[in-house]
């Protein structure tokens, strides 16, 4: 069975809604990078040199990471030496068979959450990347599969952070724990904590400061507010999430290497996939760093945060492909 065949049958046992959303959040994407290396396929009639060196230009070009890319390029070499492949077109497959593989890595992409209790997701990141709307819109999530769910108000220091997730526990109907605005974190935190034990809360959101004007504080404070979580749950927090904003492409991969293992990461969200043509960061973070893409943000409505599906990403890429293998069978 193809590689497009398997994938079809996969994507086809999820729900539709999830994949049209998918399709939707990477039209830009794939409008630039899947046309113009259907470009490439159409127009080169044997696979050369100068056929690879068009294609690494293409896949570069949507900030699928150069290391990456040289990776990418030689594989596809082996494939075709192996295969004895000739014509372009054969590659299409060979191609979304090998990002999907980039993609999935060894790890898993689920969000990891306590047996039983209470659930402690810590996020973090620089400010603008879309941190307090992510944990919205999770909480969003988290609610409607009937859970109880409450936000922590962590980021003390940016104006108006405390006001922006008191706005969407509003909206989404959930309890915000807050102090005054240059309060200790770390106390917001053990509040927070203290809080969702009481009240039987299922999840705690943890909001946390994005600034970056002195790392090494911003650090010390992530790692105290760490501690004061797990001197009080002792398993948590459960995920440490990093908020990324995809339409900074390759400046996405650099901030997460700064936060790296300093916070203790299990995990990345990527945020307004859909404002960017340059959807090939998700493989270069993915790949170059070793860390999961947990959640992805395909629009600015509440349910566009999605969990992030390779099938799901590759399928919304290269669907057009898959339509064609389809019509020549």
């Amino acid at each position: 069975m193809s590689f497009f065949k398997r994938l079809k049958e996969s994507i086809s046992s999820k729900t539709e809604a999830v994949t049209n959303k998918f399709k939707e959040g990477l039209t830009k994407t794939r409008n630039v990078f899947v046309d113009r290396v259907d470009d490439l396929f159409s127009r080169r009639k044997k696979i050369d040199e100068e056929f690879y060196e068009e294609l690494e230009e293409i896949l570069i070009g949507a900030d699928v990471g150069v290391s990456t890319v040289m990776e990418l390029i030689e594989q596809l070499r082996s494939e075709v030496r192996k295969r004895k492949i000739e014509d372009p077109n054969d590659l299409q497959p060979v191609l979304s068979e090998k990002l999907t593989e980039l993609l999935k890595g060894s790890e898993d992409s689920s969000i990891k959450l306590a047996p039983g209790g209470l659930s402690i997701i810590l996020f973090v990141g620089v400010n603008g990347v879309g941190k307090t709307t992510t944990i919205g819109k999770m909480a969003h999530m988290y609610k409607s599969q009937g859970k109880k769910v409450i936000l922590a108000a962590g980021d003390t220091f940016r104006a108006g952070a405390i006001e922006q997730l008191e706005t969407w526990g509003q909206r989404v109907g959930v309890d915000v724990i807050k102090q005054q605005a240059g309060s200790d974190p770390a106390a917001v935190m053990f509040d927070a904590v203290q809080a969702a034990k009481n009240r039987g809360a299922d999840i705690l959101l943890c909001d946390t400061a994005g600034r970056l004007q002195n790392k090494v504080n911003l650090m010390e404070e992530l790692n105290k507010i760490y501690r004061v979580i797990r001197r009080e749950v002792p398993d948590a927090p459960h995920e440490v999430l990093l908020v990324l904003d995809a339409t900074t492409g390759q400046n996405a991969l650099q901030q997460a290497k700064m936060f790296g293992d300093k916070t203790g990461l299990t995990g990345l969200v990527l945020t307004k996939l859909d404002g960017t043509a340059k959807g090939g960061i998700v493989v270069a973070i993915r790949q170059e760093l070793n860390i999961p893409v947990k959640f992805v943000g395909l629009g600015e409505k509440m349910d566009d945060l999605q969990p992030f599906d390779s099938e799901q990403f590759v399928h919304a890429l290269f669907g057009k492909w898959i339509a064609e293998e389809k019509a020549e069978a």
